[in-house]
């Protein structure tokens, strides 16, 4: 019986034409989507007049991904049509082979073609990735200064030799690749035959084979003699860079095993001429054993026999390699060091010398008092302000005052009910003022004193007359807003509302040019795609002068028209020359700095203030504050400024993005009085310099003197941050706004004793000159306290301050009811020629309301502590009764905070009680306290028992008047 198998039914002509044109159709979509992203990007980057640094991108990345897809397809095409042209005509082939060929060979010009394509892709995509380390390469430039080992200008490092590596890695991935291949089809077409114990290898597929092969132990030739100078970046167990045992045996070991690699890969080439495998391969099987013994066994018999037993002699000379390539990779090779006996004891006039410091010192504590400052200065519950608050400075009067500082942001998720479309993106597109508060002042309720505050604004900023407060750029701002319209359209923008019921509110029209314009229907199409909403397609109150404001974070605008740069995580907002703009610190970052050792980046910044972030390059040895960047605030313009010119990784950027970086000759005497020093910088150089502050060897390598950053006192699980002051160390001739932080000694084990071993400033102030960098700026200060003088570290201060039973009890008395004490910054001060410490005590409502207030201020100088309404009280209560200086609270007379407001007009509380039995109650507590005190200092106990179970009554009494109430 004969059988047929009907022919598949051919797909019919009509359902053809249906699927490719439901291809191309979503080709064409998937096409207009890809197009709306670059689009709108070229607009953005247009409008702020950056298009230089997105062209220069989307070159790179298309020159890199044809390099990459060429340099990898084209070889592996060449080496399979080779394989496969070569291969042996009239050869006896295995059954099993037989129908290898016959299920390839209906795809094989698909393969052959297909292939080459799949790998070109992976590579293609794999080299535009890196397409900076080329393009630094390309435009790299000279430092001057020369490794310690190599001889070798240090830009060889920066910019030379990650490119060398990138390159020797593409180059060896396509080598083994081909070589992968060629085996492959020549195994499948006869060309090599495995049989009966056999290896046969025709000669077109030896001659392929042996110069792949060759090339491909030449290019890690060349690997290993880059891997010598790789070892100066490499992190070993004391330093990073080559100590005696990789100086005097692995380098030179690297150099002979190279030149090991170059012998057998000629032997490889010879092979592909005479036809004798067993050259090469001995001479393979000897480079391993040569790896083996020249590699591991020689560097271990050195360091083991002859380094460790005598360790410093041998590693003195590449320690101090490792200190100085460290300390000039940091940019603290300047540091200016003073050893420091501190005084104890806390004499009358003892800080008459720093009055000027001590009328500064800010008991503020912006990262409490937000509260306070979001219930004074909000207004309306779509208004915020960033938390922590930030600092800053402002001459006032021709006299220099440290501030507290925040703008108030829009908040649209408060909106509620509100938040439709139109609002969102069309009413409610800024924030409105700035508020500024004394950092060392306080009103007599304990709340901030504002120099700037307001809707409509008022203060010494609006008195100037030229102050423009509205955000339109900030930290919060919403996704994007739409703004502008011809002139004489009535505004439709909330500017402020006024009124108490907010019945009535001031509205405006952008006026500025912040962002890309929508004023055509194309344009209006493209943004409808990109942000989702065909508002933005359909809206009547979008005209011909629209224009879109997106991508409004100050620190994400600056990240994108220059992408090389990494930015601090403080930015920061002032007012220069009028206008509100937001100051970001920059840093070009390398891992490549020789004979510097790597700090974490992340771990270096992260404090109490700060969390843990993520980077792109973490593990660093290298940072420059190489730009100072600003955003306006109102019409979101960029502006970048070479602040660190000499910077080689930023010159070599400047090639690669030329004209986007401007002078700082170009920058306004305003804004250079707004700069500072970064913070993230100045906790990179700390973190570096609790090993790195000793400059000679035989300090480093006994690391008896290693310090560590304190835990913050309110957080022992985090570093305590670095504060900003106006003070003058000792050796200064007037006070300086300055970045301070402390040190104490470091412990492995975490049970460091906590006193100060040293104290380090860096001088923030940039001048007032235009274009002109003070003298004094970034210049670093450290004092080292004398080790015969034992003075207290933050945490035992804290310590004593919370177990002193006087303090205690007060602050009991500051608790009661449902009232919460938080304890501010704990500040450390040089002055009186010793160590004061001062820090603000802060009360508000455990309830859903919370409102800081300062209340007291804790101060300690040697073993002596003094606990005060104000802090020229608290100073003058430690000194013997009179400072000799007064702080910026001077005057202030504060309102008891443990006397409860809840008074009738009559004098007495709701339930029944009076002011006048609180007050006896109180006054008891504060003569118990000091009778105690007393009595504690005289050692009598049994006074001090007496005076103790006085206080306790005294306590219990307030305790039951505040439940009764």
């Amino acid at each position: 019986m004969v059988t047929t198998t009907p022919a598949p039914k051919k797909a019919s002509p009509s359902r053809r034409i249906i699927a490719i044109t439901l291809a191309v159709l979503a080709a064409l979509v998937v096409g207009f989507f890809v197009f709306v992203s670059l689009y709108t990007d070229w607009l953005w980057f247009a409008q702020l007049g950056y298009t230089q640094v997105l062209t220069t991108q989307w070159l790179a990345r298309v020159v890199m991904f044809v390099v990459g897809f060429v340099g990898m397809a084209l070889p592996v095409w060449v080496a399979i049509q080779l394989a496969y042209r070569l291969r042996p005509v009239y050869v006896r082939m295995s059954s099993q082979l037989d129908r290898y060929q016959e299920v390839i060979e209906p795809l094989r010009r698909l393969a052959m073609w297909g292939i080459p394509t799949f790998f070109g892709f992976f590579a293609g995509f794999a080299a535009s990735t890196q397409w900076q380390t080329t393009w630094l390469w390309f435009n790299g430039v000279a430092t001057d200064v020369t490794d310690p080992e190599f001889g070798l200008d240090t830009g060889f490092y920066l910019f030379a030799m990650p490119f060398y590596s990138a390159l020797l890695g593409f180059v060896s991935a396509v080598l083994l690749v081909a070589l992968l291949v060629t085996v492959v089809v020549s195994y499948l077409y006869g060309s090599v035959r495995i049989g009966q114990r056999e290896l046969r290898i025709s000669k077109a597929a030896r001659i392929q084979i042996a110069i792949i092969a060759g090339l491909y132990v030449l290019v890690q030739a060349a690997s290993l003699w880059l891997d010598r100078y790789i070892t100066l970046v490499q992190t070993g167990d004391r330093i990073t860079g080559p100590g005696y045992t990789t100086a005097n045996a692995v380098i030179p070991g690297l150099a002979i095993l190279s030149l090991s690699a170059v012998v057998v890969a000629l032997l490889f080439f010879v092979t592909a001429v005479i036809g004798r495998w067993r050259f090469p391969l001995v001479g393979t099987a000897v480079l391993v054993i040569a790896t083996i013994v020249v590699g591991i066994g020689y560097p271990w018999i050195v360091n083991t026999f002859q380094v460790q037993p005598n360790q410093f002699a041998y590693e003195q000379e590449y320690y101090q390699r490792n200190i100085d390539g460290t300390q000039a990779a940091y940019a603290v090779d300047g540091l200016e060091e003073m050893n420091f006996t501190a005084a104890t004891d806390a004499e009358a006039g003892q800080l008459r010398e720093d009055a000027e410091t001590t009328a500064q010192i800010r008991i503020m504590d912006p990262a409490i008092i937000g509260p306070t400052v979001q219930q004074l200065e909000q207004f309306r519950s779509y208004y915020q302000f960033q938390d922590p608050l930030d600092v800053d400075r402002y001459e006032i009067d021709g006299v220099s005052q440290d501030t507290v500082v925040s703008v108030r942001e829009l908040n649209i998720d408060q909106l509620g009910a509100a938040a439709t479309w139109q609002n969102t993106s069309l009413v409610y597109t800024h924030g409105y003022g700035l508020v500024v508060a004394e950092g060392n002042n306080r009103t007599t309720e304990g709340e901030p004193v504002f120099l700037e505050q307001g809707i409509p604004t008022s203060g010494f900023l609006t008195d100037e007359g030229s102050f423009e407060p509205r955000v339109y750029f900030g930290e919060n701002s919403p996704e994007y807003s739409i703004v502008g319209a011809p002139e004489g359209t009535t505004p439709v923008e909330l500017d402020y509302p006024t009124g108490t019921d907010g019945s009535s509110d001031t509205k405006t029209t952008f006026s500025g040019d912040g962002g890309p314009s929508i004023g055509n229907v194309f344009n209006r199409l493209v943004y409808a795609l990109k942000f989702q909403s065909e508002q933005i397609l359909f809206s009547d109150y979008i005209n011909d002068d629209s224009q879109i404001l997106y991508d409004r974070d100050p620190a994400e605008r600056v990240q994108k028209v220059a992408p090389y740069l990494q930015l601090d995580s403080d930015p920061y907002p002032s007012v220069v020359d009028g206008r509100i703009v937001w100051i970001i610190d920059a840093y070009t970052l390398s891992a490549n700095y020789p004979y510097s050792s790597t700090v974490s980046l992340q771990e270096a910044i992260s404090d109490s203030n700060t969390s843990l972030q993520r980077f792109g390059l973490d593990d660093i040895n290298y940072i420059r504050n190489s730009v100072k960047a600003t955003v306006d605030a109102y019409d979101g313009s960029v502006t970048l400024y070479a602040w660190d010119e000499t910077d080689p990784i930023l010159q070599a950027w400047q090639n690669v993005y030329p004209s986007t970086v401007k002078p700082v000759s170009e920058m306004s005497a305003d804004l250079i009085s707004h700069v500072r020093y970064p913070t993230d910088l100045f906790k990179v150089q700390r973190a570096i310099l609790g090993v790195y502050h000793v400059s000679d060897a035989q300090s480093f390598y006994q690391r008896d003197n290693v310090w560590e950053t304190p835990n913050d006192p309110q957080n022992d699980t985090q570093l305590q941050p670095p504060y900003y002051l106006t003070m003058q160390m000792p050796g200064q001739d007037e006070p300086s706004y300055s970045m301070f932080t402390t040190f104490i000694p470091s412990s492995e084990a975490g049970t460091a004793r906590n006193v100060l071993m040293g104290y380090l400033a860096v001088d923030s102030n940039a001048g007032s000159t235009a274009g002109v960098i003070g003298e004094g700026y970034g210049k670093l200060r450290l004092l080292v306290i004398d080790a015969d003088t034992t003075v207290p570290g933050p945490g035992q201060v804290q310590n004593t301050f919370d177990a002193d039973p006087v303090i205690s009890s007060q602050i009991n008395l500051l608790a009661q009811g449902q009232s919460e004490v938080r304890n501010g910054n704990l500040l450390t001060l040089p002055v009186g020629g010793g160590l004061l410490y001062v820090q603000p005590v802060f009360v508000q409502s455990s309830g859903a309301t919370q409102l800081p207030t300062l209340q007291k201020v804790l101060v300690s100088f040697g073993n002596e502590i003094a606990f005060e309404d104000t802090l020229t009280e608290a100073l003058d209560a430690l000194f013997g009764g009179d400072a000799g200086a007064d702080a910026g609270d001077d005057g202030i007379e504060p309102v008891d905070p443990t006397i409860d407001d809840g008074t009738t007009d009559d004098g007495a509380t709701d339930d029944g009680t009076t002011t006048d039995e609180y007050q006896a109650a109180l006054d008891a507590a504060q003569q118990a306290m000091l009778a105690r005190d007393e009595a504690l200092r005289s050692g009598d106990l049994a006074a001090f028992a007496e005076a103790d179970q006085a206080l306790t009554d005294a306590v219990q009494t307030l305790i039951d008047l505040g439940s009764a109430q």
